[in-house]
């Protein structure tokens, strides 16, 4: 119990202040404190120990300065028992406090703090309420006997001898670990009574956290011990490892951050990364998200941020290499010895993209390998065909189960380098599903505009792709959308001629086939007429990919022949055209021109399809009816268009045709375009179908050896059409030996390989009436002679003809 006659130890005069920003000495205290202020620091350096200073604490801990209204009123005094310097400007004191005091001005403040102070008495209004609450206090303490240390329980026995209510609330609340404010609020309150009824209170809210406290260590350590049991158990068996001589590489995760240091990743990739690693090792193995966090790491570490080949700039040597690999493809050959003069001259190391467009089997994909293989660079495929979710382009994010990176980036792993070919297959077949647009997700990857900050959704980080030597390839530019396309550099390969197959095959094909099935190159001979005869006998397509089939057959026929001989020694086979039956068997394609079109109606047209060029029959029937028109053949619209323009034509130009105006009042015109299972739309048959049904009306045959192709319109005029190059090279590996071609489509000749076009002879046409002089032979009834019918006015030749399938 405070007496009201104890004589104050407070000094005359200004005091020295210590200014506190964390925590609160309370009289009867013993405890360090640490000095670091400027002011703060000055001021110990003048005191010695066993001086008296004042401790008050600031209200708000940013404050460099202190005004007195940023002190709590209340301070203690305190004596300094002990100066222990820490570091330059840095000081620990060891003090303890004595008693309460009134802050009443602040004299000066430099060089540093001195106050003027006042005593205070505390209130002890009444003693028996204050014995009351002190038993309880005591009490309450005795029962926590276990948590209460040997200094408190001595200073405490003192209080209780002394009879001392606030030094012992003083005591408890210094040592229960409150917040500054909480223990502030114990400082300020005089009244010795409501001072230890503040304590109870605050001894009871410590009791509680400390029940809540221990029941969750209960339920964490409870959780945790078969965990913290592995992890024992893991350490040892490493020990026993080590012991053994097993597992020397060291930690996982060291390994993990050398390969991540070895990866040079740029400044805010190594950010990410050494953020990640902090949290992957303060993680246990057995947590769900620690094997998330590593292969998002290893993924990390095995990206190619700096890693470039070394490019071949060497123009003739990589001219070279190009047509050593692949004959022909002369445009292709150009465009890349184009853009490596363009590196070694102007230094630039971006790529470059390429769109290869052409049908199936004509070295779309192996040009790939072989502009990689001469450029120098690491060669990678990215398969696109029938992709429809866009996270196959940008990956899933890691807060998905199950979350993989991007095809773009997972080739670019694959590769090693940051500057490979990256050939992106089969853009064409991409699809549209509910997960979004792959294309849409390309358009980014393939301008190089953007591509140079790609992000991947898994990796969630810019990554450059500018140095990225992308290759599309696709059979048709039809079904690419319009923004896509807009990026692409397309190069169209149309396909091969006869000549060019068999020396595909020669030079390319033979020593390749021979070579896996384990024969010397000599032991296989196929003569040039041979092989002439399998592009034309036995294959029928743009490429060369068939022609390749027919000679592993060949290949294993005689692997098996050498395999039988006694001698074990392989004997030359040389084959010629007379052997092919014997190997590949039946001829497959016969030249049916002559027998299809030997009666009238019937016409040979030239089509560009995704798989190449393509001769198409048109074929026309008439019979008794009343003037009805049937198109059949699995046409579109614009096709369907073409024939009822055509017809409209021929009925308005009856009389100069010498046809009879009236045709279609008692019969039926049928028109058919063979193939019926395979769609065909597009207005270049339109002057084939015209021609047909001339044929049909007016008798006359069309020539056998002639094929056309071109947009008719309702005035007879022929309009240009695409897709030269394929439908001629169509006509030629058909045996045509006649193609009319719309006049303005004259300049697209360059584009057809010489030995094709100075087979052809090639008849140029402005109008229906052209194409007609150079389609139909001459009428040897007579001029405008109708010819032989039926009783029914029909011609008995067309009536049952026109059912052959197409070709």
């Amino acid at each position: 119990m405070n007496s009201p006659d104890i004589t104050s130890a407070l000094p005359d005069g200004p005091l020295p202040l210590l200014a506190l920003r964390n925590g609160v000495l309370f009289p009867g205290v013993r405890t360090m404190l640490p000095v670091g202020r400027e002011r703060s620091v000055a001021l110990i350096q003048d005191m010695q120990e066993g001086a008296l200073i004042g401790i008050a604490v600031q209200r708000e801990r940013d404050v460099d300065v202190p005004a007195l209204t940023d002190l709590h009123p209340i301070g203690v005094l305190a004596r300094i028992e002990r100066i222990v310097q820490a570091g330059p400007q840095q000081f620990r004191i060891l003090v303890v406090g004595l008693e309460r005091f009134k802050l009443e001005r602040i004299v000066r403040v430099d060089p540093w703090c001195q106050v003027e102070v006042s005593p205070i008495q505390e209130a002890d209004r009444d003693p028996r309420e204050t014995q009351a609450l002190l038993q309880s206090l005591f009490e309450r303490l005795a029962a926590m006997e276990a948590a209460v240390s040997g200094e408190l329980r001595e200073a405490l026995a003192t209080a209780r001898t002394r009879k001392d209510g606030g030094r012992a609330a003083d005591l408890v609340a210094s040592a229960l670990g409150l917040a500054s404010d909480r223990e502030a609020e114990v400082l300020l309150t005089l009244d010795v009574n409501q001072r230890l009824r503040l304590v109870h209170q605050l001894l009871g809210e410590a009791e509680a956290m400390a029940d809540i406290k221990a029941k969750v260590d209960q339920e964490v350590r409870s959780e945790f011990q078969k965990g913290q049991r592995e992890a024992v158990l893991r350490q040892q068996l490493k020990a026993i490892q080590k012991e053994l001589g097993e597992g020397e590489d060291g930690n996982d995760l060291t390994e993990l951050r050398k390969k991540l240091d070895a990866a040079q990743l740029p400044e805010e990739a190594r950010k990410v990364a050494d953020r990640e690693l902090k949290r992957l090792e303060s993680m246990g193995p057995n947590q769900p998200e620690y094997h998330v966090n590593r292969r998002y790491l290893e993924f990390m570490a095995e990206l190619p941020w700096s890693a470039r080949a070394e490019v071949k700039d060497d123009i003739d040597a990589v001219a070279a290499k190009l047509d050593q690999d692949h004959f022909g493809l002369t445009e292709v050959k150009q465009r890349i010895v184009e853009h490596i003069a363009v590196r070694k001259l102007a230094g630039r190391n971006k790529g470059t993209l390429l769109c290869l467009v052409g049908p199936p089997g004509v070295g779309k994909t192996s040009l790939g390998q072989s502009i990689a293989d001469a450029t120098g660079r690491p060669f990678i495929r990215a398969a696109l065909g029938g992709i429809r979710d866009e996270a196959e382009i940008r990956g899933h994010r890691r807060t998905y189960v199950g979350a993989l990176p991007g095809r773009i980036l997972t080739a670019l792993r694959k590769a090693g380098r940051k500057n490979p070919v990256l050939l992106l297959d089969e853009i064409d077949k991409l699809t549209t599903g509910w997960m979004g647009s792959p294309e849409a997700a390309l358009l980014e990857v393939l301008d190089p505009e953007q591509n140079g900050t790609f992000t991947d959704a898994y990796l969630d980080l810019p990554f450059d792709l500018s140095e990225v030597l992308f290759i599309c390839t696709a059979n048709t530019l039809d079904t690419i959308s319009p923004p896509l396309r807009d990026r692409l550099e397309v190069i169209e390969i149309q396909g091969y001629t006869v000549d060019e197959k068999a020396r595909i095959a020669q030079h390319h094909l033979i020593p390749k086939r021979l070579a896996e099935h384990g024969l010397p190159a000599e032991a296989l001979v196929i003569s040039d007429p041979a092989l002439a005869s399998i592009a034309a006998d036995y294959t029928r397509e743009s490429g060369v990919r068939q022609l390749d089939r027919e000679l592993v057959k060949i290949c294993r026929a005689v692997t098996l022949e050498v395999a039988r001989q006694v001698d074990g020694k392989p004997h030359p086979v040389r084959i010629e055209p007379a052997d092919l039956q014997r190997y590949l068997g039946k001829v497959k394609f016969f030249n049916e021109l002559a027998e299809r079109t030997a009666v009238p109606g019937v016409a040979v047209g030239l089509a560009w399809t995704p798989t190449g060029g393509d001769i198409l029959f048109i074929e026309t029937s008439r019979m008794q009816g009343k003037g009805g028109v049937e198109i059949t053949g699995q046409l579109g619209d614009v096709m369907k268009e073409s024939a009822r323009a055509a017809l409209s034509y021929i009925r308005s130009h009856a009389a100069a045709l010498a046809i009879d105006p009236g045709f279609l009042e008692s019969q039926d015109i049928h028109i058919h375009v063979p193939a019926g299972a395979i769609p065909k739309d597009g207005p270049s048959a339109g002057v084939t179908i015209f021609t047909a049904l001339t044929s049909l009306l007016s008798g006359r045959l069309v020539r056998s050896d002639t094929a056309m192709t071109g947009e008719c319109t309702l005035r007879g005029r022929v309009l240009p059409v695409g897709g030269i190059k394929g439908k001629v090279l169509a006509a030629h590996r058909a045996g045509i030996k006649r193609i009319i071609l719309p006049a303005k489509n004259e300049r697209d000749l360059d584009e057809v390989p010489a030995a094709a076009r100075a087979k052809l002879e090639f008849i140029f046409a402005e109008d229906m009436s052209q194409v007609l002089a150079a389609a139909l032979e001459v009428n040897t009834l007579g001029p405008g002679t109708a010819p032989a019918t039926d009783g029914n006015g029909l011609d008995p030749a067309q009536t049952g003809m026109l059912s052959v399938a197409a070709v």
